[in-house]
């Protein structure tokens, strides 16, 4: 127990460092985009409206960020950004930064330990396990790239009857 409470502890230090930096690194690239040549795209009564609407409603969404892959550093830069008030901001960070630093702990301690009893036990198997896991990572990436790069059946339909057919002799 007493090395989930250090864990944890020092996964929620670190967490709040990391996402309050973000958010402070997001304010600042919002306070220069408002004194730069976007200040006029900025100030638009839609923009206005979504700024005012992440400034009231954005917590739970920064909050809930932390539980994901991926979206927690947007979702701390746009807050940032958008200048949501410090007074909605910290509450957020606070709650979903211990909640990310207790998911981690526990399960990175769980899985660490399993790591590592199966290396000292079963050698071969960890590595064909750490192997599978690479490879699937990879065709994951791979199939994503490649989904990416080709274009939809209704992009493809569109840009053949879009080209005249030529014949050639």
């Amino acid at each position: 127990m007493d090395k989930i409470a250090f864990t944890a502890g020092a996964l929620y230090f670190i967490v709040l460092l990391r996402a309050g930096g973000t958010f402070a690194v997001g304010w600042l690239a919002g306070a220069g985009a408002r004194r730069s040549r976007f200040a006029e795209r900025i100030s638009s009564a839609k923009f206005q409206r979504a700024e005012r609407a992440i400034q009231r409603w954005g917590a739970p969404v920064v909050a809930v960020s932390f539980l994901t892959i991926g979206f927690q550093t947007a979702a701390n830069f746009l807050a940032g950004s958008m200048r949501m008030p410090l007074r909605r901001y910290i509450p957020a960070l606070v709650v979903g930064g211990a909640a990310w630093a207790l998911i981690y702990a526990t399960a990175g301690i769980g899985v660490l330990k399993v790591l590592g009893r199966l290396f000292a036990e079963h050698t071969a198997l960890g590595v064909a396990a750490v192997a599978a896991l690479l490879l699937a990572v990879c065709a994951v990436v791979l199939y994503r790239r490649k989904r990416a790069a080709s274009p939809s059946p209704a992009e493809a339909t569109a840009k053949a009857t879009a080209e005249p057919a030529t014949e050639e002799s």
